[in-house]
Order: structure tokens, then sequence, then C-alpha cells
């Protein structure tokens, strides 16, 4: 290779790279150039050369100068400015994003590539800094610029070349700054936590600081040092202590590429148990069952949600999953976090730990219960153990400082560990060390993981931010968006600046008198009669409908939803934030939307007696409800009512109600049943979960009553419509574009996610079962499970059976061949999201493919490129799964509110049994319970039959008893708080 440096007439100046490759004997010489500009600015308001370069050239707008005149001054009363290396931005986002320290900052271009190759989620944290207008986040593209860019040097690595690139920026930027007529003298500080790299710098003339010695110079040093990420100086502690935890080191990149090649080593996704710490699982594709993980060595630090490397266990070690309850709270629950690793390794069936002598026993029980029980072939799964971990799911953590942790007093500047128990029950605790523990207590405290060496029983952590008072509703909220990574902060002003100019008083234009020839495209459909359906004080309205008998006596039926791309263009700052955002998330007390409020509430919003922009689907049916023809258009409606579920059941019913409206919605009702029909006939599931709906107070807005949600025949009149809709689309727009086309699959269920359900259903319920064969096998044996003694029973199956299927999930039409497009819930073979583009992104990529597919208008790129599809439906598929998990935690927390002063008795089934405790659903909350044994009796006496999934115990009064899976049996609920999580659930207790 040789490179040479040649200045060009233009004032640019190129590098070129000459290789000569052999290639069967030929040679080929092949050449990059790489251009250089003398013109690019620093950025800095105090450099009049790059203000007077920029002008000489200015061409349009000139470049915002970011980094101040006047910079903040430290003790040596000198201006600053920070120049950052890659691994501080990757392991102190949280500390660059605090309002108190980092202001002018120079990102090197050099650092912004690294990040973005290491890590998007930081990436797109950094650019948010970088667009903000507070902060003062320069990008300087040295890769670009003559005087900062370096060639790779003979044997020197990519990671050296780098560190030497951003030294250069640094020294540059100190030279340049100081020689170019800058009012006064500015520091630059290149901020680096690698020693070596502080060392050439120094070497250099720079000033190089780690990260510590920066923040001990500012002002407020005191409130921030808590913030600086856990670095080795933990680590190297507890390797001075004696009887260390040791875990097992992870294998090499190159022993880990070679096992997977040649099939000694798996690759998946880690779940733990969310009843037992200690057990994880993990699926991949050469298994029928998952991989057991069992115990903490062979778990080997994994976080649920981990991309694990895992090694198959000798078959003598393979067992059924555990049935003992093992909470994380009651593991070490005595342990000091300044020496908690030296109590050794006190490894019963896999734990670590302090334990009490209740749990001591149990865990010898179970490990006995794992031995004896080999025979059981068929409850056998495969064990491993964690050999790697390729991704960690860290991410911020919520929970709060455990009290027994916090000993001693505070003792000014000197830093002390604790704990941090956090909400999500399936991970450890997390050891960070802070000045003001004791002013913690009792807050929720976000947190988060920077490491976990293998001679640590704990993850390394560091103390981000306090959210406020646990139970406060502030910070109970705040928390569970943190816990499912919902982004709930405001729409930035460049998101804003996207919507139209008129606001509220946006109208649609003028059809007939417009020059806009898109505009002229579209269908005048005001004069049908359209209405829409929705829950109570549904602002935000995706759909409507109508419905009219045609001459030849079939019928047209219409499908109107909101025509939200309209407004939110591909590659705008508005469909960015709308495709991160992936949907809206509805929580008991507030909404957060996807798109900015006006849209979602008003100009997308299908209100009643207003003209809005539409798409729309409008179908010919028969008398049986069969398709005809169906027709897709863009249009103009005007709602004529907005009806909830309620209200247009009653005017339905309503014999005294005539007219056109009333009878189109009559219509839509008696077709919608035949529709259902149809697809139960087809094997559509009709399955079931514990939905409840929590009342607040008009006054207060506190929590004052829950119900279970009622499903009148108009919910499911618009269900029928709304997923012939998406039928319809979905074939349409996979017809227009094959490999691209956005759609959802639901897979059909393994038989071994079954296997536990029909074998409680044979000890529990001889001769009932769950039959497999095809969905309509599967409903039709739901039918069949039926309790003439108990009418809940065939529901409480149908949600257990729902815990047995399979996640639906988006994708493009090409990753998958076209049988495995079927929708398994729903029996169709083709199925997309199409219905509420105000709070889904799917439903807007859906509307572009389909405007394109008719002609109205040209779909963008990035929806006809398989790769950035891709892309989309795996953040979609995320986000959608978080919504979900968000929107059940709000009912849960504001459940316990009803119930805190609300202690009363109801009717609960046992849906798990274990060694030491039940679970209990109770209908009436929609909630769920662990009671464990020690709340039901005397532990020594229970008797655990894992073949009737019965357990027997003797109570707190002497009395036998026994309680099996599928028993009904009247719990006493109340709302208790965790005093070691924090965290208010519902507490059981059987009567």
């Amino acid at each position: 290779m040789i490179s040479q440096r040649k200045r060009l007439s233009s004032g640019l100046s190129v590098t070129s790279k000459v290789f000569v490759r052999s290639r069967n004997g030929g040679a080929l010489k092949i050449v990059r150039e790489h251009y250089l500009r003398n013109d690019i600015p620093c950025y800095s308001k105090s450099c009049q050369h790059c203000h007077d370069i920029v002008k000489a050239d200015a061409k349009g707008e000139l470049p915002t100068f970011i980094l101040s005149a006047t910079p903040a001054k430290l003790n040596s009363q000198v201006g600053h400015y920070v120049v950052l290396d890659t691994n501080i931005i990757l392991h102190c986002i949280d500390l660059l994003e605090n309002i108190q320290c980092f202001y002018d900052v120079i990102i090197p271009q050099t650092v912004l590539e690294e990040v973005k190759n290491r890590s998007i989620p930081i990436y797109q944290r950094l650019r948010g800094l970088v667009k903000s207008e507070d902060k003062g986040f320069a990008v300087f593209h040295n890769e670009f610029n003559e005087h900062t860019y370096i060639n790779r040097l003979k044997n020197e690595s990519i990671n050296d070349r780098n560190d030497r690139a951003i030294r250069k920026v640094a020294s540059w930027y100190n030279t340049h700054l100081n020689e170019n007529n800058s009012p006064e003298k500015i520091e630059i500080i290149l901020l680096c936590n690698d020693r070596d790299n502080r060392t050439k710098a120094k070497a250099e003339g720079i000033n190089a600081l780690s990260l510590t010695e920066y923040i001990d110079l500012l002002p407020n040093a005191e409130d921030l040092r808590d913030l600086i990420p856990a670095d080795s100086t933990l680590s190297n502690e507890l390797s001075n202590k004696e009887n260390e935890t040791t875990f097992p080191e992870f294998y090499s990149e190159a022993r880990i590429l070679a096992g997977i090649r040649n099939g000694t080593l798996y690759q998946g996704i880690l779940n733990i148990s969310p009843y037992n710490i200690l057990e994880g699982s993990v699926k991949v594709a050469a298994f029928k069952k998952p991989l057991l993980i069992v115990g903490s060595k062979n778990l080997n630090r994994g976080f649920s949600s981990d991309s694990v490397i895992v090694e198959l266990l000798p078959k003598d070690k393979w067992r059924e999953p555990s049935s003992t309850i093992i909470e994380e709270t009651t593991l070490g629950a005595n342990d000091n976090a300044e020496d908690a690793d030296e109590n050794g390794d006190d490894d019963i069936s896999g734990t670590n730990g302090v334990v009490s002598d209740k749990e001591r026993l149990l865990l010898a029980q179970e490990a006995i219960r794992a031995t004896t029980a080999a025979s059981e072939e068929k409850r056998l799964q495969p064990a491993a153990k964690i050999v790697g971990i390729t991704r960690r799911s860290w991410r911020y953590y919520v929970g709060q400082i455990a009290p027994t942790s916090v000993v001693g007093e505070d003792s000014g500047n000197s830093s002390r560990s604790c704990f941090v128990v956090l909400m999500d029950k399936t991970l450890p605790k997390i050891r960070i060390r802070t000045r003001k523990a004791k002013e913690y207590l009792g807050q929720r405290i976000v947190v988060s993981v920077d490491a976990w060496p293998s001679n640590s029983r704990y993850p390394n952590g560091h103390f981000v931010r306090s959210l406020g008072e646990i139970e406060s509703a502030e910070a109970e909220t705040e928390a569970l968006l943190l816990e499912h990574d919902v982004e709930y902060r405001p729409f930035a002003k460049n998101v804003l600046d996207c919507l139209p100019a008129e606001g509220d008083n946006w109208v649609v234009p003028d059809l007939i008198n417009t020059d806009d020839a898109q505009l002229k495209k579209r269908v005048d459909l005001r004069d049908k009669l359209v209405c829409s359906i929705d829950p109570p004080n549904c602002v935000d309205i995706d759909d409507a409908l109508h419905a009219k008998r045609l001459p030849n006596g079939n019928y047209e039926v219409g499908v109107h939803i909101a025509d939200v791309t309209h407004f939110v263009k591909p590659n705008t700052a508005l469909d960015q934030e709308g495709a991160s955002r992936g949907t809206s998330v509805y929580l008991v007390d507030k909404r957060i939307d996807m798109l900015p409020m006006l849209l979602g509430t008003n100009l997308c919003s299908l209100k009643p007696y207003v003209d809005r922009f539409a798409f729309s689907v409008i179908w010919e049916l028969d008398e049986d409800a069969n398709i005809v023809n169906v027709k897709f258009m863009k249009s103009v409606i005007k709602s004529r009512e907005a009806f909830s579920y309620e209200r247009a059941q009653l005017r339905i019913d309503d014999k005294s109600q005539t007219d056109e409206l009333t009878d189109s919605m009559r219509v839509l009702l008696k077709l919608s049943k035949k529709l259902k029909q149809q697809r139960l006939d087809a094997g559509a599931l009709n399955l079931a979960s514990p939905e409840v709906k929590v009342h607040m107070d008009s006054e207060t807005s506190d929590p004052n009553e829950v119900e279970i949600k009622k499903l009148l025949e108009t919910n499911s009149l618009v269900e029928e419509f709304m997923l012939l809709a998406n039928i319809s689309v979905a074939r349409k727009i996979y017809d227009a574009y094959p490999q691209t086309a956005m759609l959802r699959r639901h897979a059909s269920p393994p038989a071994t996610n079954f296997e536990l359900l029909n074998d409680i259903l044979n000890a529990r319920r001889p001769g009932m079962a769950i039959s497999l064969e095809s969905s309509k096998a599967l409903a039709d044996s739901l039918d069949r499970c039926e309790d003439p003694n108990d009418p809940y029973f065939n529901t409480l199956l149908r949600i257990m059976s729902t815990r047995c299927m399979m996640a639906a999930e988006y994708f493009p039409s090409g990753s998958y061949g076209y049988p495995e497009f079927r929708h398994y819930g729903l029996a169709v073979d083709i199925y997309t999201h199409f219905t509420s583009p105000i709070r889904r992104y799917c439903d807007v990529v859906a509307h572009r493919q389909l405007a394109g597919a008719i002609g109205y208008e040209n779909l963008d790129l990035s929806h006809r490129d398989k790769n950035k599809m891709e892309l989309i439906v795996k953040n979609i598929n995320r986000r959608h799964r978080n919504a979900q998990f968000a929107g059940r935690a709000s009912i849960e927390y504001y459940v316990g509110q009803v119930m805190r002063n609300n202690e009363s008795v109801h009717e609960g089934y046992v849906i798990k049994c274990f060694v030491n405790g039940i679970v209990v659903l109770v209908p009436k909350f929609g909630i769920e319970g662990l009671i464990k044994l020690e709340l039901l009796g005397d532990v020594n006496t229970a008797d655990y039959d894992e073949n009737k999934y019965e357990l027997k115990f003797t109570d707190l009064n002497g009395k036998k008893r026994s309680v099996a899976v599928f028993d009904k049996v009247m719990v006493d609920v109340k709302s208790v708080k965790d005093e070691v999580s924090g965290k208010r659930k519902a507490q059981l207790l059987l009567k």
C-alpha cells in the first residue's frame, strides 16, 4: 500500500491509498481517494478566523457556531472546552446528559462513528445532545480536515490510530484557538479513562484527565460524584478479599465462533423464571424444549434478556424445571454491600448467599427431588451453562436502596457501597457507591449497570437520579415507563416544527379548486353515513365505518382510517420520532402519544361533524358477508357521530330508532356476526385474558373502583371490520411489494408449549385435553373443556392457553415464505395492521405502501429496502411488547391503590403450585398473586405431589389442607408494601 497527499487547485487536498491486489496471476491496482478540506470551522464563537473563512465561502445559510466565546472556568481560572473519547460517551452518557455539567463539548467525528458502530441507542442519545441548544455539543469532522486527518501507521491497530486521531483533535484545537485572535485563552481538556492514552496525550502537551479527575474540578463535584460509573476499583478491592465468589471466565471469541460452527455451542436469549431467580432458559432451534440454566454458576452473570452463548451439560445433569420459589430478596438478605463477597460460596442447588433455614430446607429438598425425578423422561429438559455473553440487555433500572445494606453513619465525602433492589424481580440487586444512601432511602431511584466482574457476587453500577418518594403516583408512573423503556419525554422542537403552521385552525382544503395534483386524486365521501364507535371519552379516533344496501341486494361497507401519512412525511423529524416510539402507550391515568397531540387528537382524529382526510377501504359484500369486490382510496369524509360502544349498542337495540344512521349500524352488526362465524369456522381462536378497568375519581384523579371489562356486540362489530380491512390491505400491499410489505404473523405453537397444561388437565380434569393438530382443533378442544360445576373454568383454561401461545410479530414479507405468513390465532393466511396509524407505526408504513400500490404516490425508498424494513420491524416489535407490559404494570399499580384501604374476600383460582407456595388468579381484579407457604402454614409439613400438582400442608391453625391447580379458593385480598423492593402489590391469603 502506498499513501500520498496532494493539493488540488480548489483549495482542497486529497489523500490517496494505492493497493495492488493479485488475483489469478494478474495484478489489479486499486486507488482509494479521501478528500480533505481546509475550511472546516472549529465552531467556536471566540474564533474570528473561522468566522471570516465561513463568511467568505458562504453560498447559503451559515453553520451555527456552538462553542461559547467565554466558556466555564475550572480551578485554573481559564475557560475550557472538553474533547471526549469514545469510552467516556459509551459508559457515561447519562452523566453527559446531566443538566449540572458538560457544556462546550467537542465530539470528534472519529468518536461519533465509533459510538455509532458500537451502540445505536447511545449514538441516538448523543445526537440528541448535539441537537440541544442548551448544552453546546459540537461535532468536529476531523477525518475531512486536512489539519487533523492522520494516516494509519504500519502495524498500528485501528484503536491506536483512532486514539491518536482524537489526541490530534485536542492538540489542533489548543493551537488553533489560541493563535487566531481569541479574546482570551481557552484550555482544551481531553477526557479519557484510558491511562495509556492519557500518558501519551500529556507527553504531547495535551491536558488529559480521567472522568473522576475532571468531575473533582467542577464546582458542583459533590453532587456529581455519585453519577460516575463504577470502574475497576470495586473489582480491585474484591480481588484482595479472601474466599471471594468466583464465576467461570467466559470463553474466548475464537472458541465461541468455533463452537457455534461445529455445533457444540448455541446462541439464544436468556429468560429468567419469574418465580426462581436461579433458573433461566434459552430457546435454540436444535432442541424442541428450551435449555435449562440452573444455579448461579451456570447462569454465570447473565441478565434476563441477554444474548448468551451456552454449552450443553452431560445428559445425567439434565433435569425438569424447578418447583421451588426462590426470590432475590431471600438470597443474601443479610449481605453487607461492603463485604458481600466474603461470605464464600454457599451453593445449594446453585444458590449463592445467605439463606434462611426455611429456604435452606426447601432448596435441599429441591436438590433431592431433582436427582430422583430423572425417571420422568417426559419432564426432563436439556440443561446447559452460559459460557459467553454476546450482547448485554443492560439499560436504566429502577429500584430502591435496600435498608439492610445501609449501615453506619454517612461520612461526609466518603462513598459507601449499598444494594439497590430492582423492581424487576428476575434481576439481581445492584451494588452502587453513594455518599447519600440514607438520603435516598424510601425513594425510587434510577441506576445503571457498569460491570459484573467474575470475582463479584453482584453487578456493580452507579446512581443516575431519584424519581421521588415510593408510592407517589408521579414516581411510580415514571418508574414503570423507564422499566419498560417507553419514551415519554416531550416532543422536541424540530419534531413539532413539522406540524401544519395553522395548528388547530387547519381545515381540509378545497378539492375542486386546488392546484395540488394529489389532492385531486382524493375521493369525496362526505355524503356517506359515516360514524365511529370507540371506548368512552376516546379522542384519538382512528377509524370510522359506514354501510348501505345496494340496488342489487348486496351491501356497500366502508372502513375509513385516519390519513396520518398526509401529515407525517417519510424521513422528516416527525416521521423519525414516530418510528422510534413505535406505538402509543395507554396507562390508567394517561396516554403516551406516538405522535404529537395536535395530530392524534385533532387533525388526524376522525371527529364528528368536521371534514377529515381518510384512507378508505370499501367492499361490496353479499348477504353472507362474502367479498364481491374491494376498492382502496384516499378520501375526504365527514363523520356523522362519535359513539361509545355502549351508546351505539343502546341505539341499535332501541327499536324506536329508525333513522338511516342507526339502520346502517344494524347492517354492520348483522354482517359482522357472519364474518365472525366465518373466522370461527376456519379455526380462529377465542382466547381470553384477565382484563379489568380502573375507574378514576373525576375530582381527585384517585383510583376508586375496579371492574372487569364488559364486551358488547358493538365491540365485536368494530373488531370484525377492522380485521377484514387489515386482511384486504395485506393482500394488496403484498401483491405490490412482495419483498417488503409490512405484515404481521402469528406462528403456530409447538406441542411442547402445551405439554405442561395438558399434563395438568390429565391430572386434575381426567378426560379433558387440548388438541394441537390445527387452530381449528385447538379451538374445538377448548370449547369441549367445560366444567358444569364451575362456569369460570373454561375462561380460566383459555387464559392459561393464551400464555402457551407464540407472540405475534411484525415482519417484512421477504423474510418468510408465504406459508409462514399465516396468523394462527385469526386463522388467516395473510395479515397486517392498517387501522390505527395514530397510535402504531406499523400502520403508517402500511398506509404508505397501500398508497404506492394504488398509484396515489411513490413509495419512499426506506419502505422498499428489505434491510431498512428489518430494522423498522425489529424496533416496533420491541416497542409494541414494551407498551403492553407498561399498560399491564399501570393497571397492577392502580389496582393495588384501590385495594390499599379496601381489604376484602374474593374468589380465586390456583394456576400454579410449587414446593413452597401457590399462585392464585383473582378474576375480580384481573390480578394474580404469589402466596408463599410460610404465610399459609408450617413449611416443615409441606408435601408437594408433582404428579397431581397438589400441595399439602398444615395451616397456621394446625389443620391439614391441600390445594391444587384449578382449585377454586377464597382469598383475603389486600394491598401491602414490600419493604425490600418498595413495590406495593396485592397480598393474597387463603381463607
